[in-house]
């Protein structure tokens, strides 16, 4: 669904392919690098967020708790973010990942808690 809507934005306003094509692996690269798990000093990270997306910085979005989940959506630029006030700060070490109906961090970590939690509910209605 999502490549209908990109294709019929590329339609109407008569981008070229070659610039589509370059903002797509840069996006692409970006989205690796803000989710990668690797360890950036505090002051470089806030370095770079002036300007780009973060590691730290986008990790504020996965935190379980509103108004944090509603927050840094950038992807490329941090400017985005800044400009439609959507830019939260949050201390590294206080994020918890989740969603607010299911804290339990050791859950939220082990993959096989994931796998299953689309069928708890279904499994749990019929038990």
């Amino acid at each position: 669904v999502r490549f209908i809507f990109t294709f019929i934005g590329i339609f109407v306003s008569g981008a070229p392919i070659g610039l589509v094509l370059l903002y797509q692996s840069i996006s692409v690269l970006a989205s690796q690098f803000n989710h990668a798990n690797i360890q950036i000093s505090s002051r470089f990270d806030n370095i770079l967020s002036y300007v780009i997306v973060s590691p730290n910085m986008h990790k504020v979005h996965h935190h379980f708790e509103l108004p944090y989940t509603d927050s840094n959506y950038g992807n490329i630029f941090s400017i985005w973010d800044r400009i439609f006030g959507t830019y939260m700060e949050l201390d590294k070490n206080k994020i918890i990942y989740g969603v607010d109906t299911d804290i339990d961090e050791k859950l939220n970590s082990k993959f096989v808690s994931l796998l299953e939690r689309p069928f708890k509910k279904w499994y749990n209605h019929f038990r």
